[in-house]
This record gives structure tokens, C-alpha cells and sequence, in this order.
């Protein structure tokens, strides 16, 4: 790569961009009544107009009586939603960009009174919220079959509608996350067990997606070390353990990894300096996406923070070195985007010299 790594194409299968800058998923909760409107069209379209060549979109919930644990956020069901997402990813289109939902189910994360029937309690494998604490739904055989359904129903209506892919959030504590965990998967039946026994849920959403979708639509699974429940919660400790918990996902069918991490720079295991989108490109030879703070001067939230972390724009030199080295394949962007819709173009046009810092207050609007 040159040294405007950030600018090269990008291809895999059928997704193929124009350069490696993807948008990152972040909850906004503007979406009143669960479907995007006019407002959330415009901040997508405004992200892929200023040179964003990827976008994730915010989580959105699948269709299952448990999946939503926040107010105002977008479903990925019902004729009203999915009109809505039809046209974000229209004016997605125009300007140039692609774009793939990303399908999010919170499990025992969900708060009490949540939309759209506040009596249903948070579901996990366990019935754990955390370590020791058990005070939602144990899942059931038929729980799992409706939640791997919702996941595959809700890729199988991105492809219908216009998306160029789907990502599957199974990351930082939500429900796939509580299978992968052994801190709150104590399942001692084909849903629980060893790391790699505790993937099966992972896999089975996988395969149900790839039938309904085919061959050529990619499947983004976005996963972390880290969990919300506990910061320094780890899945893998060790090349060999990743690899092993990795496989499976890869068979099943994940085209793309997209590895969250707090902080992209920080190496992953001892005795290297590979993070954790490098190492999971390295044992499973699959493209990786990395995120955590890029192009800013602190981590986006600390243990038991509530909002992203203010920050500063910083160099980029160490990100396209790595990036150059193709430690990892494309580079997720998220407060500086919040900060800068037009931060790809800017950095691409003067270094980036004249980017906003990102500030609390941008949360308080959609623009």
C-alpha cells in the first residue's frame, strides 16, 4: 500500500469500496417511535457524502419480544421500519456509499419497562446479568430457536431491501456475547460448555443467515474481548484459544470480522504487537475491520461511564503504518464522525487539520 493507506479500494466477494474508512455503530436514539425518519436518513447520507465508504448503522433490534433494552431506538421489522431503512440506504446509495445494518439483540442487558412490552424481562443463556446474579429469563430450547430466526429474518430483509451486507453484533455483553462468556454462560447443554462449545449459538445465527441470504451476501460479525458487565473480561488469552474460538465462526460462514476494541493501538496478547484485528486476521486469514478511538486522544468510555468520553483529534501516522502493513483491512471511525461527517474527505483533502474535537454536547442532536 502507499502511504494514503486509508484511500486504497477495498474488495471482498461482492462488497467492494472505495476506500478502507468504514462508519462505526453507534446508538443514537433518534428514532422515535423505532423507525428511521427523515433525520436519520439525512445523518447517514451526510456520512457517505463526506467520503465514508462503509457504513454500519446503529444497532438495530430484531424482531424478537426481548431484543430492545433502550427507548427510541430502530427496529430492523415492520413495514414502517423497514421502509425507513430502505431509504437511508437509498441515499446511502446516491452519495456513493454502501452500507450494512447492524442486528442487535441486548438479552439480559434489556431494562426493565423497556419498549415495545415493558412486562418482558431481559433474556439470557443463564438467566445471569452478570457474574453471580441471576435475575433475568433463563432461555429456553424454543427461546433460542425464536432469537436465531430473528437474527436470519432480519439479514434475509437487508438483502430485500437494498443492503449491501448485514453485521451481527455479537459483542460487549449483548446476547451472543452472554453465550460466548463463560461469566454469564453456565449452560451445561449444547448451548454452553468449552469456549468453543459456547460459540454454538454464534454459529447456528450464522448458518440460518447464510441459508436465507446465499453465497455472495457478506456476514460482518462484529465481536470483543470486553463486556459492559466487566471491562476486563477476556474470551481468548492466547493465540491458540482465539484461533480455536474463531474456526468455528469462520466455517459457519462470517466473511468479515470486526474486532472492538476500547483502544485500536493496544497490542492484544504478550510478546507482540499485533491488535486484536490483527491477530484474528492472522489465524483465520479473514478481513478484519479495527475500531476503539481512531484519530483521538482518549478511549470513547471508561468502566461505568454513560456517554462517550470527549476527545481531540490526534495523528493518524501510526494507523496507516499499521494499516500499510496490513495488519488489518479497513478502519472503523466513531466520535470523529459524530465530530466530522465529512471526516474522510478532510483527511483525505488537508491531513485533517482542521477537525472538531468530539464533545458531549453532539450527542444531543442528530446532524
Amino acid at each position: 500500500m502507499t502511504k494514503s493507506a486509508l484511500f486504497q479500494p477495498f474488495n471482498t466477494g461482492s462488497l467492494h469500496l472505495d476506500n478502507r474508512i468504514v462508519m462505526a455503530p453507534m446508538t443514537r436514539s433518534f428514532s422515535p417511535g423505532n423507525a428511521p425518519n427523515q433525520k436519520n436518513i439525512d445523518y447517514y447520507r451526510r456520512r457517505a457524502a463526506g467520503g465514508v465508504s462503509l457504513i454500519i448503522t446503529e444497532g438495530t433490534c430484531v424482531n424478537h419480544k426481548a431484543a430492545n433494552g433502550y427507548p427510541n431506538v430502530p427496529y430492523f421489522y415492520g413495514d414502517e421500519a423497514l421502509e425507513g431503512w430502505r431509504k437511508v440506504a437509498e441515499a446511502v446509495h446516491a452519495e456513493g456509499g454502501k452500507i450494512v445494518p447492524q442486528l442487535w439483540h441486548v438479552g439480559s442487558m434489556r431494562r426493565q419497562g423497556s419498549e415495545p412490552d415493558p412486562d418482558v424481562p431481559g433474556y439470557g443463556p443463564s438467566g445471569l446479568v452478570s457474574r453471580g446474579k441471576k435475575r433475568c429469563h433463563e432461555m429456553t430450547e424454543e427461546d433460542i430457536t425464536e432469537v436465531i430466526e430473528a437474527f436470519a429474518q432480519g439479514a434475509a430483509d437487508a438483502k430485500r431491501i437494498g443492503f449491501d451486507g448485514v453485521e451481527v453484533h455479537g459483542a460487549h455483553g449483548y446476547i451472543i456475547d452472554q453465550f460466548f462468556w463463560e461469566g454469564l454462560n453456565e449452560r451445561t447443554d449444547q448451548w454452553g460448555g468449552d469456549l468453543v462449545k459456547r460459540t454454538r449459538f454464534a454459529v447456528e445465527i450464522v448458518k440460518a443467515i447464510r441459508e436465507r441470504v446465499g453465497p455472495d451476501f457478506p456476514i460482518i460479525l462484529r465481536w470483543s474481548q470486553w463486556k459492559q458487565q466487566e471491562y476486563t473480561a477476556r474470551l481468548t488469552n492466547n493465540p491458540e484459544e482465539l484461533e480455536q474460538f474463531l474456526k468455528p465462526l469462520v466455517d459457519a460462514g462470517v466473511d468479515i470480522f470486526h474486532c472492538s476494541t476500547r483502544r485500536f493501538w493496544e497490542p492484544e496478547f504478550e510478546g507482540s504487537d499485533l491488535n486484536l484485528a490483527g491477530w484474528v486476521k492472522k489465524v483465520t486469514g479473514k478481513p478484519t475491520i479495527t475500531v476503539g478511538s481512531v484519530g483521538l486522544d482518549s478511549a470513547f468510555t471508561e468502566e461505568g461511564q454513560k456517554e462517550f468520553s470527549e476527545a481531540s483529534p490526534v495523528s493518524l501516522d501510526g494507523l496507516e503504518k499499521r494499516l500499510s502493513a496490513n495488519e488489518f483491512d479497513l478502519v472503523a471511525v466513531g466520535r470523529a464522525l459524530i465530530a466530522n461527517p465529512d471526516w474522510a474527505n478532510q483527511v483525505k483533502i488537508n491531513g485533517g487539520s482542521d477537525l472538531q474535537s468530539y464533545t458531549k454536547e453532539m450527542l444531543t442532536q442528530l446532524v
